[in-house]
């Protein structure tokens, strides 16, 4: 048996090597949301199950969780037609195959170890613009994914570490900013290669078998504890739902409703009340559900390391023909927004379980922005970002002002950055008065942003919380709601779908205007503590009317 020591030691070193890729891929991106908002991430795969062994610390969980079944789908491909060599690598964005949505392309390349497979390792990235009718590739009325870009099963991207230049030129010519992809994909490459060579330098050193063993230890010890965890809460049925604005074609809300039961050491996560698939782009493929409950878990036991283990006490019921379990061609493009509402959902009904762990909700909405257009010398230009707000009060503090949400670890672009890499000028960037939930801990501020344009650019918004505010809990207040609007010839306009919006035209020197949610408060209002109601006027947290 594998001693304690060593397996730290082994632990540390494989996480240093996904985090390496990590740094590789940042420093190498050409696309601001790579490069500077970290939406990518990296880790180590089980030889033949696929399950998560590492991940690294500065990755986006979402995507981590999600790629076990996006190696499963490589595997399962080998499997049929067999071939596989030394010197492979897979690529593909398929959102029903262990995807997410289409802009996120994954790379996948096995390890081998004298002439054996050892492990695979994988790479997820989230591209620029992968074509679809909206530049940017977040298509509020998309009604199929073929609306939102090109999808591409698992195929060999390099066989015999010779790269299909036939690949790259279908990739090239279906994207809006090809060379933004192509340095993307590249890094994403780059990293690949880097991790292939730490992963050789330590079994040189250790041997293959104690690292196969440790990889075993890994899990069984995310398992024991994420089992500890929950024989630590009451046996039960706790249940709480949430809803969604609309699905951007029609004009109703969508429930993600949840059955949490606790038995000893085991748990069930049970989604069947919620909606069936929407029209338009918020649905989600029933592995995207699934990575969404590891973060979400990860956020409440925070001490159960992050591995394919700590999902082994858990059964996920999620019925088939469900807005959580979409398939092909249903739009997927919004996921972020679906995969926010269903963490919320976890930690309503964890904190019915625990009060003690109780979060209110988050912000809930990266609001997908895309502003486009053509530079004077007739090159064109797509900025894509998403945006912060407020985190829930909590049982210990306050929530955090001007947070990214908890579905990953991704930072908000700098106005910087965005400002030098594209025609527009940020004219307010700051934080949201009133916008946090009042309580005894009070939720994070949420933001405004007001961003002109320097050319005439085009303007979609995939985005939520337009109509049901972040909750609070234990008698805590509501954040505000989402708000969005943009200037016009004929004043200011605001979406009729509240978070949802495509085929804006903005004429040079025009503006659009985002007001985002803050967080939940937690506990009674009457019982904050006097000092910080006070504070929070004084810094015009709160208006001078509004009284903790």
């Amino acid at each position: 048996m594998i001693d304690p020591v060593t397996l730290a030691i082994l632990k540390g070193r494989l996480e240093q090597i996904a985090d390496e890729m990590d740094a590789t891929l940042f420093r190498s991106a050409f696309n601001p949301i790579i490069a500077e908002a970290k939406d990518a991430c990296h880790g180590l795969y089980h030889a033949e199950t696929g399950e998560t062994l590492v991940q690294g610390t500065s990755g986006l969980p979402i995507f981590v969780g999600a790629m076990a079944f996006a190696v499963k789908a490589v595997i399962s491909k080998v499997a049929r037609e067999g071939d596989l060599r030394e010197g492979d690598t897979f690529l593909f964005n398929d959102p029903y195959e262990g995807g997410t949505h289409l802009n996120d392309m994954r790379l996948v390349r096995p390890v081998f170890r004298q002439g054996r497979l050892f492990c695979w390792m994988a790479s997820a990235g989230h591209w620029l613009d992968v074509g679809g009718n909206v530049p940017g590739s977040y298509n509020p009325k998309a009604t199929e994914s073929f609306q939102e870009g090109f999808r591409i099963p698992p195929v060999r991207l390099i066989r015999d570490g010779v790269v299909s230049q036939d690949i790259l030129d279908i990739l090239a010519a279906n994207s809006r900013v090809p060379t933004s992809n192509w340095g993307d994909l590249n890094g994403q490459l780059n990293a690949l290669d880097l991790g292939e060579k730490r992963v050789a330098a330590l079994i040189d050193e250790h041997g293959e078998a104690l690292v196969a063993e440790a990889f075993t230890a890994f899990s069984a010890r995310a398992e024991a504890l994420m089992r500890a965890a929950i024989a630590s809460l009451p046996d039960g049925t706790y249940s709480f739902e949430d809803v969604l604005d609309n699905d951007g074609i029609t004009d109703d809300p969508l429930t993600i409703a949840l059955d949490l039961t606790i038995a000893g050491d085991g748990m069930v996560l049970d989604f069947s009340r919620s909606s069936p698939p929407a029209q338009g782009p918020i649905n989600i493929a029933r592995s995207t559900t699934i990575a969404g409950c590891y973060v979400a878990l990860k956020h409440v036991f925070t001490e159960v390391p992050a591995n394919a283990g700590c999902l082994r006490p858990i059964t996920f019921v999620v019925p088939d023909g469900m807005l959580l379990s979409a398939t092909a061609p249903k739009p997927v493009a919004g996921y972020t927004e679906t995969v926010l509402r269903l963490i919320g959902v976890i930690f309503g009904a964890l904190a019915k379980a625990d009060p003690a762990r109780a979060t209110a909700a988050p912000f809930g909405t990266i609001n997908a922005l895309s502003l486009a257009g053509h530079r004077a010398d007739g090159s064109r230009w797509v900025m894509f970002s998403f945006f912060g707000g407020g985190l829930g009060g909590n049982p210990e503090t306050d929530g955090l002002n001007h947070a990214n949400n908890p579905i990953s670890t991704a930072t908000i672009p700098p106005v910087e950055i965005l400002e030098a890499a594209y025609p527009v000028m940020f004219t307010q960037w700051a934080l949201r008065p009133d916008s946090g939930g009042m309580g005894q801990h009070r939720g994070g501020l949420g933001a405004v942003y007001e961003i002109e344009a320097l050319t005439d650019a085009s303007v979609s918004l995939l985005g939520e919380r337009g109509k049901v505010a972040p909750f609070g809990v234990h008698g805590g207040g509501s954040a505000a709601l989402n708000r969005f609007s943009w200037q016009s010839d004929e004043g200011e306009q605001s979406p009729p779908m509240v978070s949802k919006i495509t085929d804006i035209r903005l004429k040079a020197g025009q503006r659009v205007r985002l007001e985002t949610p803050g967080g939940g408060g937690w506990g009674e209002p009457a019982a904050r503590d006097t000092a910080a109601a006070e504070r929070d006027r004084r810094m015009g947290y709160v208006s001078k009317g509004d009284v903790a």
